[in-house]
């Protein structure tokens, strides 16, 4: 119990402290699976306890049967438990996984958010096709909007994961896949590629920031106003391995470019057996 306590009195940020409808969801399920899963933990480690206690060595109570051999009660009460068990926890999982398959939409009166995100070796370039600018390692969304993510990869299979928001989804260089999120509240949210792609791994991390509707439209705005172009030079530039990128805007992107990096009309990035680049700072620097 004491290491339990502790282990939810540190997990602030994680996915035990939800913020939006798609991770409060999965943490429902998590809690329904760990009650169902302790109601046959628990008798059992009893049970343990109290048949020890009641065959010890000093009690002449206990009935000895070395002839013993089979129980057709016996068997039916030690299988029944723990195939109720998995029935139960198969239940919760397979409605769990049909509500919330990551490619169907979030019920909301308000119009999703439309984000591209391709995954970059070590960072992430997220595109708002409907506003016409991206950021890099930054992404800024309005509070309790759906956003409707569009994800691909210019090199090695990665994941995205943002844990207080919700599911985890894959990215595929040639290939797009489909995420729904939504964040409740205002903060900034931890982001993160949830598998090994190499040296700069470690690193390949994001911030999505949640805001008032105002103040996201103020940021779009300030970046349309003030951010560089991205085209498919700058594009190229990104794909070369680097690590440690700082967030940087981009006030404009040309027509096209997401499309043409899913069907590779703009050829896969090297990858991450290239050494990363020395000059990251400088380069993020002039975005």
């Amino acid at each position: 119990m004491l290491t339990l306590a502790a282990a939810l009195a540190g997990s602030g940020g994680g996915v035990l402290s939800p913020a939006g409808p798609v991770g409060k969801a999965e943490y429902t399920i998590l809690l329904n699976s760990l009650a169902i899963m302790l109601a046959i933990v628990i008798p059992t480690m009893l049970t343990v306890i109290v048949f020890a206690w009641w065959f010890r060595a000093g009690n002449t109570r206990a009935t000895y049967r070395p002839e013993w051999a089979y129980s057709g009660r016996l068997e039916l009460l030690v299988w029944s438990i723990p195939s109720l068990v998995i029935l139960f926890l198969g239940g919760v999982i397979w409605i769990g996984s049909h509500r919330l398959d990551p490619a169907t939409p979030l019920r909301s009166a308000r119009r999703p958010l439309q984000v591209q995100v391709i995954s970059l070796d070590w960072k992430w370039l997220f595109i708002y096709p409907e506003q016409h600018i991206a950021s890099i390692n930054q992404l800024v969304a309005p509070v309790g909007v759906p956003l409707h993510f569009s994800l691909t990869s210019a090199s090695v299979m990665n994941v995205f994961f943002v844990p207080q928001l919700g599911s985890m989804i894959y990215t595929m260089n040639g290939v797009v896949t489909q995420l729904h999120l939504q964040a409740d509240r205002p903060g900034d949210f931890f982001g993160e590629s949830a598998q090994f792609s190499g040296d700069g791994f470690p690193d390949m991390r994001f911030t999505l920031r949640a805001v008032p509707q105002q103040s996201f439209a103020d940021w779009v705005n300030t970046t349309r106003s003030s951010g560089a172009m991205l085209d498919r030079a700058r594009y190229i530039a990104l794909m070369e391995p680097s690590t440690n990128v700082r967030p940087a805007t981009f006030g404009q992107v040309e027509e096209g470019l997401f499309e043409a990096i899913v069907s590779q009309r703009i050829p896969p990035a090297p990858g991450p057996g290239n050494p990363p680049a020395t000059q990251t700072a400088s380069l993020a620097g002039s975005y």
